[in-house]
């Protein structure tokens, strides 16, 4: 029998009878409320993909032997959905995030999907629930697409049955008490990805692993992790985001530097957003914008050389997140934040990717409007 492929033709919908109450922008609260509604379509190794379905949001109800439980077989994406001053929903890159999805079910043996057909029953699940996309810079509503292994067994192989699900919670700005910096420790003791592992893929089992760590950090002062690899201590990322140093050399050219996508990696759409704009606008005379392998030494080197300008997190939650301290070897390295909260081209980026999202500035094709 021939798998059916995904077709958001063949969505049915059911409205709820009982919508919820819309909370006010500052009442809310990351991933703790949610929508009306949620996307979900089955998928059997023997049929293909099943019927999208649009519906009340509820439980789920599985097995206890459900594989999911026991192997791990689940991934995820993030994004968000933005409304412009028209009224129109907008998401970003989503394109970028249906790539990656794909990749991670493929590397865990999951099915894969055609990228624009869930696309079009994410804009189609955004038109339902649009009224809870809040108004107002830095409000959104935060997309969860999900799919995860449903065969109930407790034999470790690939699974003949999965659910691919999205539901969306309405959040704010990340920062509720205003854009700041934070502090890190680097950490060598524990290793969040190692080559040949799946560091570059969005999955679950990815996560669990770094709370401890943060609960450690946390207990010392800092905020997150600063991931560190290998003896040496080649960085990484930091907590769940992608980062950024800005240094500079003797003649006073700055280099922006990131850690390459080598496998280890999260192949952040943040990350290649900052990338991309920054080779756009920032002048080349000035600027070197490089993905290569970098060292806490040579953060501290720079550091005491005052070459360290500045540095930053980057992904979906909080775009850019400014980072003004790392504590290394007993000692905190300085990291400045020129411009008060954080250095300036961490302002700029900010700027420049939030006038993208919100629909006041047309760069390609990375705004998406939902119709």
């Amino acid at each position: 029998m021939v798998q059916a492929p995904l077709e958001a033709s063949k969505i049915q919908i059911s409205k709820t009878s009982t919508p919820k109450e819309k909370l006010p922008n500052d009442k809310l609260v990351f991933g703790q409320t949610f929508t009306d509604h949620m996307l979900e379509i089955e998928w059997t190794k023997e049929a293909g993909w099943g019927t999208p379905k649009i519906s009340p949001y509820h439980n789920l109800s599985l097995d206890p032997s459900t594989i999911v439980f026991h192997y791990a077989f689940e991934l995820f994406e993030g994004m968000k959905a933005y409304r412009d001053s028209n009224d129109k929903i907008r998401t970003f890159r989503p394109t970028k995030n249906m790539i990656r999805m794909n990749q991670s079910a493929e590397r865990i043996a999951l099915p894969t999907f055609d990228n624009e057909e869930l696309l079009k029953l994410i804009d189609q699940f955004l038109l339902i629930d649009e009224s809870f996309v809040p108004k107002g810079n830095g409000y959104s509503l935060y997309l969860r697409p999900t799919l995860i292994g449903t065969t109930p067994s407790l034999g470790v192989g690939s699974p003949d049955r999965a659910l691919l699900y999205v539901i969306a919670s309405p959040v704010g700005p990340y920062y509720s008490s205003g854009f700041k910096p934070v502090a890190l420790e680097a950490t060598d003791y524990a290793v969040r990805a190692w080559p040949g592992g799946v560091g570059n893929r969005k999955l679950g089992a990815n996560y669990a692993p770094c709370v401890l760590p943060q609960q450690k950090a946390a207990s010392k002062g800092y905020a997150q992790n600063l991931w560190l690899f290998g003896e040496e201590g080649y960085i990484t990322e930091v907590g769940t985001m992608n980062v950024f140093f800005v240094f500079k050399d003797e003649s006073g050219k700055k280099e922006l530097v990131t850690a390459p996508l080598d496998g280890t990696i999260l192949e952040g759409v943040t990350r290649d957003s900052v990338l991309t704009l920054a080779k756009e606008k920032l002048p080349s005379d000035e600027w070197t914008i490089s993905e290569r392998k970098f060292t806490i030494h040579e953060v501290f080197d720079k550091a005491a050389k005052g070459q360290l300008v500045e540095a930053f997190g980057s992904g979906t939650a909080a775009v850019v997140s400014p980072i003004n301290r790392i504590g290394w070897n007993g000692k905190d390295i300085d990291v400045p934040v020129a411009d008060g909260a954080s250095g300036e081209l961490t302002k700029d980026v900010a700027e420049w990717i939030r006038r993208i999202q919100y629909g006041e500035e047309e760069f390609k094709d990375w705004s998406r409007v939902a119709q």
